[in-house]
């Protein structure tokens, strides 16, 4: 005869488990729905002029020019590849997203039961007073099972949120590590620009210097056959030691400049004095700066802001979940027998299971404080972003401002530095024919000094704000490895676009 099975037992026996499997797969999450904030800045970038812009030149995206095409001259390019291979402040930002990796870690892992094998072994005697059958009784105890440790069954998805929000710390704090990768980029930036313009400062002092001490040679020579005065000839010995003391003062600028590009690269560097000018043009490209909205996703300080509104978020649905019961799991199955020989035969299957129920009913207002503090801690999330953005727009703007004014400065001192040539010129010229006093020559020559050295100062001041704007408008290269939460919202059971896995 055929052997039929029993349906109606053994739909009895499997739909506590159907039901429990129902139960955990509905389970709703009590946070809030999640809308980003609007930006609080202009639609467009505003003109040199502080007006708003329009059309024309907003259509570059630096994020997708990476910084060995923006930075061409080849000595930046090496120190900028050592710094993102040994600059401690990168390594600290990296080593914080392994931190908050391995945090999201422990509360993914908070969702699965922790289940692990126990090996009991337990031997003690009763007295006969106390043993029930008037004598006393030794006996052993051996149990072997697998145990199911407290779980907690997550119906109000305080665990789900909770996971969420350790999620997306881990995100924002990959988002920091490439702010801080985009810092790093444009300080060694601006250090080698200001190594450069004290190297060609030091040029054209080093010339100075030496063709204001050919001239007190010369006077003195003509001081001492009686051609000239002592007062002529101690005021272009003054000359000649204002410039030593002012080359001086350049190398010990350099000197210190040099120390703090080995703290950024992170390893020493060899960056001997070159006696030849910066060619503007060959040291970086130009970059028109887009539009506004471009930094919602480009710039990693917006996107690390914007995934810590998403965790605070996240967490006002665990602090409201604390409100409902939480129900645990606890239980074990294996075999116990008071002879270690039958611990495996005979009767000896042995089980336990306990489902544990809890919900505070008077604490002092503990949840409801609690519940308070994550709001508060999501405004604060939500004004640091809006803060985020008005710092990059204004970052933006202010890089724009520089470039054009710093231009126009340029040209100026260019004309200024090929007047006050024509002005020592003329100047040396009226002195030795007798028309003019020292004193004339003199100042002419400190004036173009100081016109040479303003020039070469404001040509770095105009390479770096074109630094700047490529550092504002978060142009590193790396947007194809950072999570955008703007464009994309992110999947809690995915990882991020170019984030490792960390499942």
């Amino acid at each position: 005869m055929i052997h039929r099975p029993d349906f109606a037992a053994l739909t009895a026996r499997r739909l506590p488990l159907a039901v429990l499997v129902a139960l955990l797969a509905g389970c709703v999450s009590l946070a809030p729905p999640y809308e980003p904030p609007p930006m609080p800045v202009p639609a467009t970038f505003p003109d040199a002029s502080g007006n708003p812009a329009t059309g024309g030149e907003h259509t570059a995206n630096a994020a997708l020019i990476g910084w060995q095409d923006y930075f061409t001259d080849p000595t930046l390019q090496t120190l900028i590849a050592d710094a993102l291979d040994y600059n401690r402040d990168l390594r600290l930002a990296i080593q914080r997203v392994d931190e908050a990796r391995a945090m999201y870690g422990i509360r993914r892992a908070d969702q699965f039961p922790t289940i692990g094998v126990e090996a009991d072994l337990a031997r003690a005697r009763v007295p006969a007073d106390l043993s029930g059958v008037g004598r006393s009784v030794t006996g052993n105890q051996f149990q072997v099972g697998v145990g199911l440790a407290s779980w907690e069954l997550d119906f109000w998805g305080r665990v789900a949120n909770l996971k969420e929000a350790a999620l997306q710390n881990y995100l924002a704090s990959d988002a920091a590590r490439q702010a801080v990768t985009l810092t790093v980029i444009e300080q060694v930036a601006n250090s080698y620009l200001s190594l450069r313009e004290l190297d060609e400062r030091i040029m054209l002092m080093n010339e100075t210097i030496a063709s204001r001490e050919k001239s007190y040679r010369i006077f003195k020579r003509r001081y001492e056959v009686g051609s000239t005065s002592r007062l002529d000839l101690k005021q272009v010995e003054t000359l000649w030691r204002q410039a030593v003391a002012l080359g001086a003062q350049l190398q010990q600028q350099r000197a210190t400049r040099v120390n703090a590009l080995q703290v950024l690269v992170g390893k020493p560097v060899e960056l001997p004095h070159e006696d030849i000018r910066l060619d503007d043009n060959a040291v970086m490209a130009d970059l028109p700066p887009g539009l506004p909205s471009d930094l919602l996703v480009n710039r990693p300080d917006i996107v690390a802001a914007e995934f810590q509104l998403r965790a605070a978020n996240a967490n006002i649905g665990a602090a409201r979940a604390e409100f409902f019961p939480k129900i645990t799991l606890t239980g074990s199955f294996g075999t116990a027998s008071a002879q270690l020989d039958s611990l495996f035969t005979g009767p000896s299957r042995a089980w336990s299971f306990g489902p544990t129920v809890s919900l505070p009913i008077f604490d002092m207002g503990r949840r409801e404080a609690n519940l308070d503090a994550t709001k508060a801690q999501r405004d604060q999330a939500v004004t640091s972003y809006e803060l985020a953005v008005q710092s990059a727009f204004r970052d933006v703007a202010d890089a724009i401002a520089a470039r054009q004014w710093l231009a126009e400065q340029v040209d100026a001192l260019r004309a200024t530095e090929k007047a006050q040539a024509e002005r020592a010129r003329l100047a040396q010229m009226r002195y030795d024919h007798g028309a003019s006093p020292f004193l004339e020559v003199l100042d002419a020559q400190r004036d173009l000094l100081a016109a040479q050295q303003q020039l070469v100062e404001t040509r770095r001041a105009l390479l770096s704000s074109r630094v700047a704007l490529y550092s504002a408008l978060g142009g590193s290269g790396f947007r194809n490895d950072v999570a955008t939460p703007s464009a994309t919202p992110v999947n809690p059971a995915a990882p991020a676009a170019g984030v490792q896995n960390p499942s």
